[in-house]
């Protein structure tokens, strides 16, 4: 049977940018034993599959396979998805502002769509839990080896390597500049020793030294476990960054807004906007969005079983 599918890039204002998505909009007749095996056809960071909601107040319900695994959250499909939704009128736009809500693993997730002339050109999505510290991290050494630099790369003192997550755990690791962020590669040996048993989707790495006016940090992420070699744009990485950062800042009320440069190594520029409230010294709320075009759709023959 033939299924509709549409790609789109995400966190990115130009195709062949941002990270690629590919969605199916009406996901109903596609045997949940074939979903993995679509997921690895693609082999994109993510593939998903809509559904209706178990809950009829909200929008719909996303399922979503990296090319290894199903995970409960992702950013750059929920953004993605929310863009391709209304871009072909799944979704109807009321307004400058509409917002919906998908159901995903974490729980229900709010996303804003913002549109101009009609038309989505930015979505941001509301993270359904907020940040939670991971457990400790391994050494700073080994860290370094695993992705294939030296422990003076890394930043260090009061930014060491923490562990966060908003649903979707990552092992975060700020560097010295922009230098090792380019440098930085997977040593398959050391990887496996200081990492793979790690709780984490993958290693998200970052300087404080962005390459582009009005941005805040330039990152990359590994993911060598979920099938990710190394993702362009890293929603859910965004979200739980929060945590870290806001851990750091010393304001008790008010709103922090960070401007995420990654997948400049790969060749396709994203750029993740992050806000993160914070309230009586804590974080009271995490926002991730970012643009997102069209690239293309078609149809895939998919067996029933």
């Amino acid at each position: 049977m033939r299924h509709r599918f549409l790609t789109a890039d995400v966190f990115t204002d130009s195709a062949f940018g941002g990270n690629a998505v590919a969605v199916f909009p009406d996901a109903r007749a596609i045997p949940e034993t074939q979903m993995q095996r679509v997921a690895r056809e693609f082999n994109l960071s993510e593939t998903v599959f809509v559904l209706p909601p178990e809950d009829s107040a909200n929008t719909r319900a996303l399922r979503i396979f990296t090319p290894a695994a199903e995970v409960p959250f992702a950013g750059h499909p929920t953004v993605g998805t929310a863009f391709v939704l209304a871009a072909i009128g799944d979704v109807v736009l009321a307004g400058e502002t509409t917002e919906i809500v998908f159901e995903e693993g974490v729980g229900p997730v709010p996303v804003a769509i913002r549109a101009a002339h009609g038309q989505p050109v930015f979505s941001q999505l509301s993270a359904a839990q907020l940040p939670e510290p991971g457990p400790e991290p391994p050494a700073a050494a080994d860290i370094a080896a695993a992705i294939s630099l030296d422990a003076a790369d890394l930043l260090g003192g009061g930014h060491g390597a923490e562990g966060w997550s908003c649903g979707l755990p990552f092992l975060f690791v700020a560097l010295k500049d922009r230098n090792p962020v380019g440098r930085m590669k997977i040593d398959p040996a050391a990887w496996d020793k200081a990492i793979a048993d790690y709780p984490a989707t993958g290693v998200f790495a970052f300087a404080f030294d962005p390459e582009l006016d009005g941005s805040d940090l330039h990152a990359r992420m590994f993911a060598p476990a979920f099938g990710v070699a190394e993702d362009p744009a890293t929603g859910s990485a965004a979200a739980a960054l929060a945590g870290y950062l806001g851990a750091r800042d010393d304001m008790a009320d008010g709103t922090l807004s960070f401007v995420i440069e990654q997948g400049f190594e790969m060749g396709r520029p994203s750029l993740v906007e992050m806000e993160l409230d914070k309230a009586g010294g804590a974080i009271a709320a995490v926002r991730v969005g970012g643009a997102s075009v069209l690239v293309s759709e078609g149809e895939m023959e998919i067996p029933e079983g």
